[in-house]
């Protein structure tokens, strides 16, 4: 029994990360400076169907592929970072510091997202320069907030309809 939930679990985690994948690699739309993608949404997503430390896990290697695949080796190891912590810290939100409140995803989502933006921020800044790290912001914010209404859309949608549940429990 034990190793047919790991099973689950880890089916469950690949789909994920394969998601995330796909809305950061196929579906971009062009900002300055870059992209904006559906890719934050499914890692919101994955939190919340597989808890902080899985959904962070599916998320960050999720992210990482699409930037391996697309040519952007340099950022493959900070964006792995930078998706991990930015759902950790939305899981923590969900399982731990407020477990009973109704939106604590969407508490978490922001509070992870502005972790990231700052992380982003960071990383443009030593690998490319303050200037860089500066011209970056806008996109990263806007990233970050699509995907928060986006999920806040999936989420309701989900809820409404009984799919949440049953993705959870599948």
């Amino acid at each position: 029994m034990r190793s047919e939930t790991s099973i689950k679990t880890l089916t469950k985690m690949a789909m994920m990360a394969t998601i995330t994948f796909v809305g950061i690699y196929a579906v971009k739309v062009p900002v300055p400076n870059g992209y904006v993608h559906i890719g934050d949404c499914m890692i919101f997503l994955s939190v919340l169907l597989l808890g902080a430390k899985r959904g962070a896990l599916a998320g960050g290697i999720g992210a990482a592929m699409a930037d391996l695949l697309a040519g952007y080796m340099h950022w493959v190891f900070p964006t792995f970072i930078i998706k991990y912590i930015m759902a950790v810290i939305m899981g923590q939100f969900v399982e731990k510091i407020m477990p009973t409140m109704k939106w604590n995803w969407l508490i978490g989502a922001a509070v992870g997202g502005i972790v990231q933006i700052i992380l982003y921020f960071v990383a443009d800044t030593v690998m490319f320069g303050m200037a860089l790290g500066i011209a970056d912001i806008p996109g990263n914010v806007i990233q970050t907030v699509a995907g928060i209404i986006l999920t806040g859309v999936m989420v309701g949608l989900f809820n409404k309809s009984g799919i949440m549940g049953r993705l959870k429990d599948i």
